[in-house]
């Protein structure tokens, strides 16, 4: 009678803790732009010294992708992501195709910059066949990094803006045994629209909301409000100025840095029985075959 009651007590206190797990909300936090600049990357490894869990994604064609590289060898619980690039957005400060602006001439200005908005970039007969070229290019250098890679997104949206890039996209991931962010039915949101005030409580207010039958995705952007970034003026989005022009990129970015790594999400995430999950696991548990196109 007794090892029948121990044996039931057993089998509910296993019972309770599947059911715990089943009922724990994912949040898979991105972290976009990393190795765009010095800020971006201190910023990224204020976060990881935190011990939150997320996924980045590196801008491989960028001058600073060698420090975030550094950075990330010494966070290996990091899954990363290339941000694949086509366009470099901000004024005095540009990048162009690692390929060099002679091998895709027509992805780049006169300049040899990448264009610096959609508008732009969608005013020129852009080349399929460069675009490929190129995210291979940008693809190559990350896999020779030394990095584990796990994923490929896309900076902008520009890579997959059109049919016939996105279909690129799709045919690298595959080439290269990569997932696709977005690929995975996950539940999309991102703060970077938020007024700046407004940041910390609507990443606290959709922690409280996470959808417990999908992956939730949040997408954030982090720099410090230093002298680097507020040199930064962003050229394709008015959402990141003033109605006088005054660029407001640094606080937007550093907005977002303090409320990922504010006390209240930390404990908002214990409290409603959040796992912080990253793309290494997302591809792990489902798999690079359960991957569809985003609708």
């Amino acid at each position: 009678m007794k090892r029948n009651r121990a044996l039931i007590i057993w089998l509910v206190l296993m019972f309770s803790q599947v059911t715990l797990s089943q009922d724990k909300s994912k949040l898979l936090l991105r972290v976009d732009d990393i190795g765009m600049c010095h800020s971006v990357n201190m910023a990224m490894k204020q976060l990881a010294e935190t011990g939150v869990r997320f996924s980045t994604s590196v801008m491989f064609a960028c001058p600073w992708y060698l420090e975030a590289v550094e950075i990330l060898k010494t966070h290996p619980e990091i899954s990363v992501g290339v941000h694949l690039t086509l366009n470099s957005e901000w004024k005095n400060y540009r990048w162009g195709p690692i390929l060099g602006r002679e091998a895709v001439p027509s992805l780049v200005d006169g300049n040899g910059y990448f264009f610096s908005s959609h508008a732009e970039f969608n005013a020129h007969e852009i080349k399929t066949e460069e675009v490929e070229k190129e995210l291979r290019a940008q693809i190559a250098r990350a896999m020779q990094s030394g990095l584990k890679i796990d994923y490929l997104d896309y900076h902008m949206g520009t890579a997959v803006s059109r049919p016939e890039f996105r279909a690129i996209v799709e045919k690298l991931a595959k080439e290269n045994n990569l997932g696709l962010s977005g690929y995975f039915d996950e539940a999309y949101q991102t703060i970077w629209h938020i007024p700046i005030e407004g940041k910390k409580d609507t990443l606290l207010a959709a922690v409280t909301s996470l959808r417990p039958d999908k992956v939730n995705l949040m997408v954030v952007h982090l720099a410090f409000e230093d002298p680097e970034m507020n040199a930064l003026f962003d050229m394709d989005s008015v959402l990141m100025r003033t109605a006088e022009g005054a660029s407001l990129v640094s606080k937007h970015r550093h907005a977002e840095l303090q409320a990922l790594c504010s006390k209240e999400f930390h404990e908002l995430v214990e409290k409603n029985n959040v796992t912080l999950t990253t793309y290494q696991e997302v591809i792990a548990n489902a798999g690079l075959k359960s991957m569809k196109r985003p609708e």
